[in-house]
């Protein structure tokens, strides 16, 4: 929604390693648990991202986007929620009942965490290279949407 409403292009993370997890027939988790003794499959998605960004007029959606995109970055925001809500999201979003969706959710967050410190040094948890941070849980689409619209607006018209 962001991309299209500023005309930029949209590049997701999630969507890519979604795409080569089917593409081998295995499970997120199950290829969760490949990335973590394959560092190319992350290096891969991480080289995408840096070089999306040096191109410009892009929406990064990922877990290190802002960490990837860095000085070409000229807007970091984080959406959030607390886990149950995430879960819920996930759980309705991939037809699957919420404790496999919790189970899937923490061994990946779990094996993302890991990755990124030994990979890159990357805390996740440290939320200082964000412009903007928002806790998704009370917002529907259409609310969080306002609000980062509002922040680039005001941050493209220079109003900030």
């Amino acid at each position: 929604m962001i991309a299209k409403e500023f005309g930029l292009r949209r590049v997701s993370a999630g969507m890519i390693f979604r795409r080569l997890a089917a593409e081998r027939g295995v499970t997120l988790e199950e290829f969760s648990r490949l990335a973590q003794n394959d560092d190319k499959i992350d290096r891969l998605l991480d080289e995408t991202l840096r070089e999306e960004a040096k191109r410009g007029n892009v929406v990064l959606d990922g877990q290190l986007a802002a960490w990837m995109a860095g000085e070409h970055a000229d807007f970091k925001i984080l959406l959030t929620a607390p886990l149950k809500v995430r879960v819920e999201r996930i759980s309705k979003r991939d037809g699957t009942s919420f404790d496999d969706a919790l189970r899937e959710t923490e061994v990946r967050e779990a094996s993302e965490r890991e990755r990124y410190r030994e990979y890159y040094g990357i805390d996740i948890s440290d939320l200082s290279i964000y412009d903007l941070v928002i806790n998704t849980e009370k917002f529907d689409l259409d609310g969080v949407f306002d609000i980062v619209r509002t922040a680039l607006s005001r941050l493209f018209s220079g109003d900030m």
